[in-house]
This record gives structure tokens, C-alpha cells and sequence, in this order.
């Protein structure tokens, strides 16, 4: 039961599969991330959620989380808010107006029984050539983007849902994908500091959660990607800025991670790392894999098991602060969207965005 308390599960499918349902009623599961594979009508996804959270024990709700950041990545359509990519709308220069988004797709989100948005990005945009985060990012400039992503934070905060920074040390200056390869680094420590590290180092009591990233720095860990780097999640991220909330690293089934380590191993060093919460996004047998590698790895290993009772403290910790309360009857989900609300606002940003 332990070891899948730090466990997040993608799923492939519009309802919830029994391999994921039985899990999760033993206890065994610590929540789900959904995608637009899972997602259709808004009365078929506060169902789904509903189903799922159902399954749950009740003194451990799950965590139910999105990747809604806007522009580019937004799994959510209509009536959801629509939002022009974090680039545009931090060039408007106006973090109350970033605040108010962000609250009213809090609400939304909250609405449809999610608990956490994996945003804001606090990648700073360096580099032109980024495959991978480009217009994600708030800005090309730490100062821009502290403002930006910590307004947006503060919004879906207001809106009761868990915010989480990514991705820690900072991805902004890659030239990979570690969807698709492992990027590397060479900048020395000075340079991160002033830069990649400068939005990670004021997350102390301002984020719940920060998510890790699959990039090897060769100055804080050589050849090591900093989701599996006790130096950099420990050391760094724990230690010297002094971040107290989940430590959730991204998803073990990217390439970055499984063309070097397999499943069970790199959920074992994640772990040993300091990372608190597992996402495995698309699997469930690989899931199942990393559980029964965290268990056994547990069951010998007594300074093991104690870290791992640390990171499922920390995950219910974040679970219990935010439980998912989908609304389902269909008259009373479609006033709380606030259709209206989101349509006008989201012509007020393109209308701004356009004209900037």
C-alpha cells in the first residue's frame, strides 16, 4: 500500500479502467493525471473524475491533475478559458489581469473535480532554438517571469487549486526534448543561479508542489538527470532554497528517463532522490512495475522505506488539502463554468494579445 501512495497514473480511454480503479480502492494509488485522450464532453469529464475519486478510500481522496498552462498546451477546450500562450500574456504586462485568468480557470478546473493545474512555468526562455518550452515560458528575463508565473499562481490559489512550478532546475536553455532525449547543460553555477535558479529560489511558501525536470546539469550532478539527482532535489531544491512543499517529478515513461533507466529504477532513485510523488502518465503495467519496485526495494532497505513514508506524507499532505469535488448534475456544472465569463474574458486577452 505504501508504495503506491506516490503514485500517478495516466490511462488511455474515456472511462476509467479497472486496472486503475482496483488500485486505487486499496489504497494503492495517489492519484491520476488526465489528457485529451480521457477528455470530452464537460458533463462526460466531471463524471469521469467523479467515478474515479469514488474509487478512492476516503481519508486518502486523490490528486486529479491537468496540464492547462495555456496556448500550446491545454487539454481543455471550450467552454474551459481559452489562454494565449504565457509568452503573450506576460508581454501585456499586467499581473492582475494574469491573476484573473488564472483564478477564473481555477474555478473552472475546480468545477470539473480537478485538484492541481501542473503550471505555471518558471522556465526561464533563453534559448530561440527550445523545442520544448519557447512560448510556455512567461519571458527571457527571471524578473518577467517571477511577476508573470506567480500571479498566475496566486490565481488558481484564490480558485482553491493546487499550483505546481515546473521544471526544476529549469529547461528553458535546452536545445532537446526530454520527451524525445535527454538534454545536458554545461552552465556553471554562477549563471544558474542568476538565471534557471532565480524563479525556483522564491517558491518557498508560494507553490504547494514543483515539478522536476529530465535535463542532466553538468555542474550540480554529471550525467544525471536532475529528477534522479539527490544533489539537485535534495540538496539544492530542499536544502539550500529551503522548499518545504511535494517535490513531484515529470513523467518516468519520457524518453529522457526510459531510453537510460528502466521503470522500477528510476522510480527507486527518484525516490532516493527527494522526489516525493511518481508520474507515470500512459502505462498502467508500467505503473504497476514501478509499485512493485518501490515496495520491494522498501521491504529491504530500512533508510528506503523511511524516505519513501516521508514522500507519501508529503503527497497525502497535498491530496488532503485539495480533494476533488466534481459537480455532475449538468445544470448546476454548467453555471458554475461561468460560460459566459470565460467567453468574454478570453476575447478580452486575444482582443489585447492582438494588439500589443
Amino acid at each position: 500500500m505504501l508504495a503506491g501512495q506516490v503514485l500517478v497514473a495516466g490511462f488511455a480511454g474515456t472511462d476509467a479502467p479497472d486496472e486503475l480503479l482496483r488500485p486505487s480502492a486499496r489504497g494503492e494509488l495517489a492519484g491520476v493525471i488526465l489528457f485529451k485522450r480521457n477528455l470530452g464532453t464537460m458533463h462526460q469529464i466531471a463524471s469521469l473524475i467523479a467515478r474515479i475519486a469514488e474509487s478512492a478510500p476516503e481519508h486518502t481522496p486523490l490528486l486529479v491533475a491537468v496540464d492547462q498552462e495555456g496556448g500550446r498546451v491545454a487539454r481543455l477546450g471550450a467552454p474551459v478559458l481559452k489562454l494565449p500562450p504565457m509568452r503573450s500574456l506576460a508581454k501585456l504586462g499586467d499581473p492582475a489581469l494574469t491573476e484573473r485568468a488564472a483564478k477564473l480557470l481555477g474555478r473552472q478546473l475546480r468545477a470539473l473535480g480537478f485538484t492541481m493545474n501542473f503550471a505555471p512555468v518558471l522556465d526561464v526562455d533563453t534559448n530561440p532554438a527550445n523545442p520544448v518550452i519557447g512560448d510556455r515560458s512567461f519571458g527571457e528575463r527571471p524578473e518577467q517571469v517571477i511577476e508573470q508565473a506567480y500571479a498566475f499562481a496566486r490565481g488558481l490559489e484564490s480558485a482553491d487549486l493546487l499550483a505546481c512550478g515546473k521544471h526544476f532546475p529549469g529547461h528553458g536553455d535546452t536545445d532537446l526534448d526530454s520527451h524525445l532525449a535527454l538534454p545536458r547543460l554545461t552552465h556553471d553555477r554562477a549563471r544558474l543561479d542568476s538565471v534557471e535558479l532565480a524563479p525556483f529560489r522564491v517558491a518557498k511558501g508560494r507553490l504547494p508542489a514543483i515539478m522536476t525536470a529530465h535535463v542532466v546539469f553538468e555542474s550540480l550532478h554529471r550525467g544525471v538527470p536532475a529528477t534522479l539527482a539527490r544533489e539537485v532535489v535534495t540538496d539544492l531544491l530542499r536544502g539550500e532554497l529551503g522548499y518545504e512543499g511535494a517535490i513531484i517529478s515529470d513523467d518516468l515513461e519520457m524518453k529522457a528517463i526510459a531510453d537510460h533507466y528502466g521503470v522500477e529504477q528510476a522510480a527507486c532513485l527518484a525516490i532516493e532522490a527527494g522526489c516525493d510523488t511518481l508520474l507515470v502518465c500512459s502505462r498502467l503495467d508500467w505503473l504497476e512495475r514501478a509499485r512493485v519496485a518501490l515496495a520491494e526495494r522498501a521491504s529491504r532497505d530500512p533508510t528506503f522505506k523511511s524516505r519513501l513514508e516521508d514522500a507519501a506524507r508529503r503527497t497525502l499532505a497535498l491530496r488532503t488539502a485539495c480533494p476533488p469535488r466534481p459537480i455532475t448534475d449538468p445544470r448546476a456544472l454548467e453555471r458554475a463554468l461561468e460560460v459566459d465569463a470565460a467567453e468574454t474574458l478570453g476575447q478580452e486577452l486575444a482582443s489585447r494579445v492582438q494588439s500589443s
